[in-house]
């Protein structure tokens, strides 16, 4: 975030949006403090830059026809990630489908798109740590994610993902062991 910018309450965003007249300004604001963070949640999934614009333009044309039945029965911030989650995970399923490739297919696939990226070196960490975690399974690539990367509580990953803390704490706990795993090996 720069200097300059003001975060705005999510409250104030949604009382703003159920405004005929500001809800343009209200769904700007809300893009403007949220895009960053989804555009890298769904980024770390499907790797190409353009792959993820694509997924957090949908993620936000549904946020847009959706966001005034919000029930606030969670954060805004966990409903939108569990909205980027959802079309993210739907993405790379239609991708599996339109090249009709199996799932290990598809996640070497993925790793090749990371390998294609300008600057790819396999001998560096961080790429050696991408290319672990792209060898992950989609469910343990996804709670890696959010925990490593987002920091997320357990609590709050388990609303998003609609699933308990414990299994959320192995599979992040099994993902770390591949992780490891393949840095130490790879």
């Amino acid at each position: 975030m720069s200097g300059t910018a003001i975060e705005i309450d999510d409250s104030i965003i949604l009382a703003s949006f159920k405004d005929e007249k500001t809800r343009e300004v209200a769904f700007t604001q809300l893009v403007r403090k949220y895009q960053q963070r989804l555009y890298w949640h769904i980024r770390r999934m499907v790797v190409e830059h353009e792959d993820a614009n694509d997924v957090l333009q949908n993620v936000f044309i549904k946020v847009w026809k959706n966001l005034e039945n919000f029930k606030r029965e969670s954060n805004l911030y966990t409903w939108l990630y569990r909205i980027a989650t959802n079309e993210t995970l739907t993405w790379l399923e239609q991708q599996k489908r339109r090249g009709s490739i199996s799932l290990d297919d598809s996640e070497s696939s993925v790793a090749g798109k990371l390998e294609a990226q300008k600057g790819f070196d396999a001998n560096k960490l961080e790429w050696k740590l991408q290319q672990a975690i792209q060898s992950l399974p989609e469910k343990q690539r996804l709670v890696f994610n959010l925990r490593y990367y987002d920091e997320m509580p357990y609590e709050e990953m388990a609303g998003i993902l609609d699933t308990s803390v414990g299994s959320l704490k192995a599979s992040y706990h099994h993902a770390v062991k591949k992780v490891e795993a393949y840095i130490l090996n790879g």
